[in-house]
């Protein structure tokens, strides 16, 4: 690689983090954020009486004492020192700005894990024209793009997968040598594997993952599973005690009795959340979903380059050598993928709002199809991996700030407000409430009436002085009118304000195409 290349790639990853930065923090606040910071202010209440008492009982009887808080660790600090800061220059309250801080960390912690993608590409192929071209779809994928913003449950469970990856990945490589594997390696994955546990239960899925890569390299290398594990035993003792001490360490509600890792792993695959997701025309139930659910997904949320690239395994499979790391690394992989997938389908575990759960999975996916792509031809690589960079480019600028409900091309041939869930998190909620202070600075508005929202009006209104805040679920019971209606989320699916006049709609458009997508609206009732 040329030093004009990695000159210019280093400018235009730090023009990816500021902007980055500066669209997490202007962004609105997704439903799930008052619920994350409810469960780290009950589990950190809870930790104090802990030490105080040996005794937490309003955790244990807490409906959701099983969501992990371990990325709250990470991000509570940074959003304490920095909410002073953003409640001076964004129009929120107090608790606003707590909220909106993590996105920051949020993004910035999605960044890093782009860089452990890009070394996770150089060990399948020592050629950094690959990996920043692999490195550059990954970031600028608008899906994850979009999600990076605002969610702080699925991309800091997607970060440490991939970093969890990338450690195994270069164990696997010393294990392939016949090298020695440090014992820092070990300690950094089971740091990384504690993080992901502490943030879902389900991060135990990575031992999974680290077994299939075992048993992929000693049957393409033709080595004895038993005496693999008998010639590391030190090693796994190394890696099992530091897992579970900081696994321990990281999730409060183990501490009481080890045995809620088996309660939590019941508890969290059938959620009692039996919302519905609106998938190709069809509202499909949490808790009972068919197995359609999530192929239907698969193939409308990921690039087309990434679905091609997929199917070449066949194709490239013979160009693959015999002993080959990236031959194990490849397989491992796509037994990964295939079996997580098949488990939560024979498991029937309750998941919603498309793929986000499985997100996870989606940067494995991704380097399974840019290696076959490559390897297929590195001339096509580079030719669409370029154009899907500028493509990615134009769609995040058409769609911001709604870039995480992002589907590929596909979808454009269906009506996607009738066919599939669009803005499930309401970030709408920012846009539509600045469209309410601006519509009634103009008309004189008593701010002692109140306006029907979301969980977060008081946050977005406090600071213009609107007074009364009620939810959009109250409407029915509203009497005293003037009145503001800011509706989207899912109660975009109900009927409009009775004799109100709609004043905003929000709503956005891909790029190259003119189907007009709606995801929410403020109305005046007089």
């Amino acid at each position: 690689m040329s030093n004009k290349i990695q000159n210019t790639s280093l400018i235009l990853l730090i023009i990816y983090l500021v902007v980055g930065i500066y669209l997490s923090l202007n962004t609105g606040i997704s439903h799930d954020e008052y619920h994350e910071q409810l469960n780290w202010e009950i589990n950190i209440k809870a930790i104090k009486n802990f030490y105080e008492t040996g005794t937490y009982k309003d955790l244990l009887e807490y409906k959701d004492r099983y969501h992990g808080i371990g990325f709250n660790f990470l991000s509570q600090p940074f959003q304490y020192l920095i909410k002073d800061l953003l409640l001076s220059y964004l129009d929120v309250n107090e608790y606003g700005s707590i909220l909106i801080s993590k996105h920051l960390v949020i993004f910035t912690l999605f960044f890093i894990s782009g860089l452990f993608f890009y070394k996770i590409c150089l060990i399948f192929f020592n050629n950094k024209n690959f990996a920043l071209i692999s490195l550059f779809l990954f970031l600028l994928y608008p899906y994850f793009l979009g999600h990076s913003l605002i969610n702080p449950k699925d991309i800091p469970f997607l970060s440490f997968w991939i970093i969890s990856t990338f450690i195994t990945c270069k164990i696997l490589k010393k294990l392939y040598k016949e090298e020695t594997v440090p014992i820092k390696y070990l300690v950094y994955l089971s740091i990384s594997t504690s993080f992901l546990i502490s943030i879902r239960v389900v991060g135990f899925l990575i031992l999974l993952q680290f077994l299939i890569f075992i048993i992929t390299f000693c049957e393409i290398k033709n080595k004895s599973f038993l005496n693999l594990l008998k010639n590391n035993i030190k090693n796994l003792i190394i890696l099992f005690f530091n897992l579970a001490f900081f696994t321990y360490l990281l999730n409060p509600i183990f501490w009481h009795d080890p045995r809620e890792v088996v309660n939590s792993l019941i508890w969290m695959s059938k959620y009692q959340q039996d919302v519905s997701t609106l998938t190709l025309g069809e509202y499909m139930k949490a808790l009972n979903l068919p197995a359609s659910y999530y192929f239907i997904w698969l193939f409308f949320k990921l690039p087309i380059l990434i679905i091609l690239g997929f199917f070449l395994f066949p194709l490239i499979e013979k160009k693959l050598l015999k002993n080959n790391l990236n031959k194990i690394l490849i397989y491992s992989l796509i037994f990964t993928c295939l079996i997580i997938l098949l488990l939560f389908i024979l498991l029937d575990v309750a998941i919603y709002n498309e793929i986000r759960h499985l997100m996870f999975l989606i940067p494995l996916i991704f380097l399974i199809s840019l290696n076959n792509l490559y390897m297929w031809s590195r001339k096509l690589f580079y030719f669409s991996g370029v154009l899907f960079i500028i493509f990615f480019v134009i769609e995040n600028i058409s769609i911001n700030p709604y870039q995480y409900t992002w589907m590929n091309s596909f979808s454009k041939f269906y009506k996607i407000n009738k066919n599939f869930e669009v803005d499930y998190w309401g970030i709408s909620n920012k846009n539509l409430y600045n469209k309410i202070v601006k519509h009634s600075s103009k008309n004189n508005f008593n701010k002692n009436n109140c306006v029907y929202g979301d969980l977060y009006s008081n946050v977005f209104l406090e600071k213009q002085n609107f007074k009364c805040f009620k939810m959009y679920s109250e409407l029915d019971a509203a009497k005293l009118r003037p009145y503001y209606v800011m509706k989207n989320h899912r109660n975009l699916k109900r009927s409009n304000p009775k004799d109100c006049k709609l004043i905003s709609s929000e709503v956005y458009k891909y790029s190259f195409s003119d189907q007009t997508i709606n995801v929410g609206s403020a109305w005046y009732c007089d």
